[in-house]
């Protein structure tokens, strides 16, 4: 093999899903850099690959990046995997790519499993667009501010979360973007797979109704903004705003910041709010 770096994604959860060609890629590379070496080895022994493995996470992408170049540099083929799915997508890998293109290196990336467009393909959603954003902020006053930038967002809007902020993260969805459609895709590839859509009002007791609707990975999907409703953003962000304890002007003043919309007539809204 050529000398690059080569981006291969790897299965979500069912192994029958890595493509023939990251098989071939995988074992004929003399170094694999994982995300997670204990996690990787597993799959690559069941492949009978013989590589050898590096650490690259999200905590050491600068010192991993040096020495794939290296390698690189004295005609090795470096194959990069993440945990799961594509690399560099809400995963480590993005700054060894741009790292290893900007030493002048050849990148090769390979298609394949990728939680987004597999949570996509089986949403049944009317919107010709999306948008990707990944994980939100873990706190919660970030994670409503993020929300609230998207709420005018036409386009479908595709969140990952974890299990244990998943039923927070709903919370603040239905008070932000009010009604919409939720699909919630959990488990994907996996044993406990499902796929569901529910209107977003009603989804905290969805996931309430039934513990195990908690469990696993999951990909969330948010109907985008009907038409005319992008005007109501800023009412959205100041209700958020003052909900947080913020004062009127000062909720009116940022809430015209972020949406656009005239800070007068958030301030107007704001004082008919808190009366």
């Amino acid at each position: 093999m050529i000398a690059a770096l080569y981006v291969v994604p790897t299965p979500l959860g069912n192994l029958g899903d890595l493509t023939r060609r990251a098989e071939d890629v995988l074992c004929s590379v003399p170094w694999v850099a994982c995300e997670d070496t204990r996690h990787s080895a597993p799959l690559l022994k069941q492949l009978g690959a013989r590589a050898k493995t590096l650490p690259a996470h999200q905590h050491n992408e600068h010192e991993a990046a040096a020495r794939i170049v290296d390698k690189l540099r004295a005609g090795e083929a470096v194959a990069l995997v993440s945990d799961a799915g594509t690399p560099g997508i809400s995963d480590p890998g993005a700054r060894i790519v741009a790292a290893v293109r900007a030493a002048g290196c050849k990148v090769v990336p390979l298609p394949g499993a990728c939680a987004a467009t597999t949570a996509l393909s089986a949403a049944g959603l009317a919107d010709e667009h999306f948008l990707f954003h990944g994980f939100l902020p873990s706190k919660a006053g970030q994670r409503r501010q993020a929300l609230a930038e998207l709420a005018g967002h036409a386009c479908a809007l595709v969140f990952y979360e974890a299990p244990h902020r998943v039923l927070d993260t709903v919370a603040d969805m239905a008070a932000v973007f009010g009604e919409r459609t939720l699909v919630v895709a959990r488990e994907l590839t996996k044993l406990f797979e499902n796929i569901d859509s529910l209107p977003l009002t009603v989804a905290v007791d969805w996931f309430q109704a039934d513990p195990n609707r908690q469990r696993g990975e999951f990909v969330l999907i948010v109907s985008g903004a009907p038409p005319g409703d992008a005007g109501g953003e800023g009412e959205r962000i100041l209700r958020l705003l003052l909900d947080e304890g913020l004062g009127t002007k000062q909720a009116a003043k940022l809430a015209a910041a972020i949406s656009g919309e005239a800070k007068n007539a958030l301030y107007e809204r704001a004082l008919a709010l808190k009366s």
